[in-house]
Formats: C-alpha cells, sequence, structure tokens
C-alpha cells in the first residue's frame, strides 16, 4: 500500500519530543499484517515485534526458544501492515549475546530483511559494547532493563526486580549507561514505580514501562493480553480492555451450530 503523503510518520525524534512535551507514549506488540494494520491505523504511536511471539505465537513456555529467522518473519508480516507508527523489532536470545559483532549483525539482517526501524536488546552494563556498535552503524536501539525475560534462569522468577537498594542502584546505573552508549528509550520492566519515576527523571531519553507504574514516558503491553485473547496471564499491572476469547469462542460456536444445522451457507450466501 503505498505511503500516503499526509500522514506523518513516527520517529525515534517523535518519541524524544513527546517526553519532553509530557505526551504519553503509547506502545504495543504485533506479530502480523493484520493486527499490525489494525493497530497503526487506530493510532499508536510504537509497535514493538517482540520476542514474546515465542510465548503468543509458538506456544513456548519463555522468550528464549524464537530464532532471529523467525523474528524477521513476523517483523516482516508486520512492516506491510505500517504507514505511520515506529516498529521496534526483539533482538531474540542467542542473536547478540556472545560479542558485540555478533549483535551487529543480527540487527543489520533485522533492518535489512523488514524494513523495521529499531531494533531492541535486553541488558545493561553487560550489553554496552553491542549497543554502542550498533548505534555507530545507524541502527537506533532501544534499551530493556529490570525483568528480562531472556535471563529468566538466571533469576528464576518472574517476579518483581530491583526492589533492594544494591539491585536498584544498579538498575539506575544501567539506564545511565545504555542512555550514553546511544540508546534512545528504555523499556523498564516489572519495577518499583518510585525506582521507574526516578529513572524517568534523570534519563533524557524516553521511558516505556510495562509493570512499572504510571511516571514512565510510556507504556507498552502485549497484545494478547490486552485483548484478553490469552486469559491465563494475570498480573496485576496488565489492564484487558477486550475478552477476545470468550468473544471469539462464542463466534466459533455460533459458526458450528449454524453449519451443524443447515443453516450456513443460506441461499443469499452462495452463487
Amino acid at each position: 500500500m503505498p505511503i500516503n503523503k499526509e500522514i506523518k510518520k513516527v520517529t525515534t525524534h517523535t518519541l524524544q519530543k513527546m517526553k519532553e512535551s509530557g505526551e504519553k507514549i503509547s506502545m504495543i506488540t504485533a506479530y502480523d499484517y493484520s493486527f499490525a494494520r489494525i493497530f497503526d491505523r487506530a493510532g499508536i504511536d510504537v509497535v514493538l515485534v517482540g520476542d514474546s511471539a515465542s510465548n503468543v505465537m509458538a506456544g513456548h513456555v519463555t522468550t528464549l526458544p524464537i530464532t532471529l529467522d523467525q523474528m524477521i518473519y513476523h517483523a516482516q508480516s508486520v512492516i506491510r501492515g505500517i504507514d505511520r507508527c515506529l516498529v521496534v523489532v526483539d533482538l531474540p536470545f542467542g542473536s547478540y549475546q556472545s560479542n558485540s559483532e555478533i549483535a551487529l549483525a543480527s540487527a543489520i539482517r533485522i533492518m535489512k530483511e523488514t524494513g523495521a526501524h529499531a531494533i531492541k536488546l535486553e541488558g545493561g552494563d553487560e550489553a554496552v559494547d553491542s549497543i554502542k556498535r550498533i548505534v555507530s552503524a545507524g541502527i537506533p536501539v532501544m534499551g530493556h532493563l529490570g525483568l528480562t525475560p531472556q535471563s529468566i534462569y538466571k533469576f528464576g522468577t518472574y517476579t518483581v526486580r530491583a526492589k533492594e537498594e544494591a539491585e536498584a542502584n544498579k538498575l539506575m546505573v544501567d539506564a545511565k549507561l545504555v542512555e550514553r552508549a546511544g540508546c534512545f528509550a528504555v523499556v523498564l520492566e516489572k519495577i518499583p514505580a518510585v525506582l521507574a519515576k526516578d529513572v524517568t527523571n534523570e534519563v533524557k531519553i524516553p521511558t516505556i514501562g510495562i509493570g512499572a507504574g504510571g511516571d514512565c514516558d510510556g507504556q507498552v503491553l502485549v497484545m494478547h493480553d490486552m485483548l484478553g485473547i490469552n486469559t491465563e496471564f494475570k498480573p496485576r499491572f496488565l489492564r484487558r480492555y477486550l475478552n477476545l476469547n470468550d468473544q471469539i469462542t462464542e463466534a466459533v460456536q455460533h459458526y458450528i451450530r449454524d453449519v451443524k444445522s443447515k443453516d450456513f451457507p443460506n441461499k443469499d450466501e452462495q452463487y
């Protein structure tokens, strides 16, 4: 679909201006063309092609199994549905942790093969070299601190992070490190709201919260959680805006009844 010249594209510069003006940033995950198109037309600021696809699209327990090739496939599908919003793609586990050269190669593949606008990776001081190398190649990077799902086996739990002083101090240091390394924004996941507010005030780049309170510069949710497609996941921070699980189940059961009773198709629904 050709880009409407009147549509103003959301860029990393746009997000920075939004932080400075106090306008909150809206972000949601998407993994395919159809939902990306809906979200873009609804006016979302940022679409994240999250490695949460490993959970919600492929049925894995963690985000670890998804591959770079699979992330590229999802990002290619999403970008075809986008006219205006910023599209950020997660670097999956194993595609950047070994060294900064591999991280850069992975980021380049995503940018070249998908047409996306930025990548996201997890980690603080341990990720700084990779962030610098990717940014130096002209690729925008979004950081991710707090609960970092790719490190779930190190944490051993999905509980709130940085509740203790030492970890909270490290998170603040890491936020400043990723900012200096060149990140244009940083996701803060499942940390105390007070800490998230302090980080937001201390760094110049936008913070995007998920389970980090209302003082972040923006918020992100996984589409399957927010739309009520996935009903098993019920964290405190999640607000469900629809219950699609029940609505879709009802619709499909209605369709089954109509087929079984020979009500569908009727004479007006055939050639």
